[in-house]
């Protein structure tokens, strides 16, 4: 089985995306279907062995933190990863179930060397993922992801430690009060939540226990939903990628707002008190908007990726504020940012970024500025959130099983003549999906039909292109 091409930028008809049979890392890290490769026990303690020999600096005793989301599948990636980092000499604090952006804020938090989140965020149950940060709380470059790669297939074994110098591994406690304390802290001391109803969804993932707690602390009336994990129901119909149930729930009890995270909680969807569903390009434009007037915006602008609305950049441009596009990832967001020194970024699936407070996206600390606007301005969420018309969009996928299809004459000419017809009124997008083998075909712009006709004319390309190969 070949694993998943990395490269998720806009694609080129020169082909971006390498054919690298033997590559583990996509773009979130590596991941798969449990107990299929890459996605096996010895894998995953390969895995521990390079990141821990990796990140050894110095005589000390190293430490990684270890957290997971509730896929049944996390005990054995978390009992392999376990293996192979105390086998390198690390030793490992467990943090149980808890979402990604805590096991960022605790690798700083407790000083640790590596930080490690089993999930497959968004996927389901038979899916997961190995996630790694570095002692700075950001996920690791492509660099360094490379050179871990570089020694899976290695005879690994001759540098691991002695056999005095294994490391340990314990659970931690408290670890779920210290992360509610970082996420109430991101709003102003004298901010309460009081007098707001809302209903949380966590997707039966990894903020089942900590997202409810925090708001109802902060002085909110919380009604929480898919808070039960079994294993097998982490992301089934609920979630951030599915929002019925959240509408459902808001009409249902007459909420001011619902919150939906994902699996491992570092994406947000918001749902107002019409039932209506804010996406990421939204809450960006929100939460940029208030910061820009408060003074707080840093760097002139807003990093997202090249799915973002065109009406984001539109609505941004309005402010004298820049639109910066990357690669799509939160971790090509997140470097874009430090590059450039600004502090709110992010995805149009709701991957935000706050800099001022994370280092990685951050669902509960992103949907906790949104509520502070709330409570600021005194107007219902569907009054805030609708910062832009968006632009008519569409995407389409195509299911690849082998080959270069966009490097094809027919798929090259196809995509440019699609280029020539949206103009300068309107963007297209043509990329490898970064964890499924599919091509993503996405246009926008002004003129619907058109936009339609372009996806659907370079999908009918490439399909026949499929069938003939």
């Amino acid at each position: 089985m070949r694993p998943n091409c990395g490269n998720t930028g806009p694609l080129k008809t020169d082909g971006d995306c390498k054919d690298m049979a033997g590559q583990y890392f996509g773009t979130d890290g590596i991941r798969g279907r449990a107990n299929k490769f890459p996605m096996t026990a010895e894998v995953a303690m390969r895995v521990g062995m390079a990141a821990g020999l990796s990140f050894q600096r110095g005589n000390h005793r190293h430490r990684v933190v270890l957290g997971k989301d509730t896929r049944l599948s996390g005990y054995m990636i978390e009992n392999a990863m376990v293996a192979g980092l105390c086998a390198a000499g690390m030793d490992v604090f467990l943090l149980g179930p808890i979402p990604t952006p805590a096991v960022a804020m605790l690798v700083r938090s407790l000083r640790a060397d590596i930080g490690v989140m089993i999930s497959a965020s968004h996927n389901p149950y038979y899916d997961n993922g190995i996630k790694l940060f570095g002692p700075d709380g950001y996920k690791l470059s492509d660099e360094i992801e490379e050179r871990i790669e570089g020694m899976l297939d290695k005879d690994i074994e001759l540098a691991l430690a002695d056999s005095d110098g294994l490391g340990r591994a314990k659970r931690v406690d408290g670890v779920h009060d210290r992360y509610i304390e970082f996420a109430k802290r991101t709003l102003p001391r004298s901010m309460s939540l009081s007098g707001l109803r809302i209903v949380v969804d966590c997707a039966n993932g990894a903020s089942y226990k900590v997202a409810p707690e925090a708001l109802w602390e902060l002085g909110a009336e919380v009604v929480a939903i898919n808070v039960e994990p079994n294993g097998f129901n982490i992301n089934k119909e609920c979630g951030s990628t599915h929002p019925a149930g959240l509408q459902k729930k808001v009409h249902e009890v007459r909420a001011d707002i619902g919150i939906a995270l994902d699996g491992d909680a570092d994406r947000v969807v918001i749902v107002d008190e019409n039932g209506a569903i804010v996406d990421g390009d939204q809450i960006m434009a929100l939460i940029a908007e208030s910061w820009h007037q408060s003074g707080r915006l840093a760097g002139g602008g807003v990093v997202s990726t090249v799915m973002s609305n065109l009406g984001l950049e539109r609505f941004l441009g309005d402010m004298k504020l820049q639109l910066h596009r990357t690669k799509v990832g939160d971790r090509y967001v997140v470097e874009h940012m430090r590059a450039h020194g600004l502090n709110v970024g992010g995805e149009q699936s709701g991957h935000i970024v706050l800099s001022d407070f994370s280092t990685t996206g951050d669902g509960l600390v992103s949907a906790l500025q949104v509520l502070a606007c709330i409570k600021r301005q005194n107007r219902p969420v569907s009054e805030l959130s609708k910062k832009f018309e968006p632009v008519p969009q569409l995407l389409k996928n195509v299911r690849v099983s082998g080959g270069k299809p966009l490097e094809e004459a027919p798929v090259k000419a196809a995509i440019e003549e699609g280029r020539n017809r949206l103009g300068t009124s309107g963007r297209l997008v043509i990329r490898p999906s970064g964890t499924e083998p599919l091509i993503r075909v996405m246009a926008e712009g002004d003129d619907p039909q058109l936009v339609e006709a372009v996806v659907n004319d370079i999908v009918g390309i490439l399909q026949e292109t499929r069938s003939a190969a």
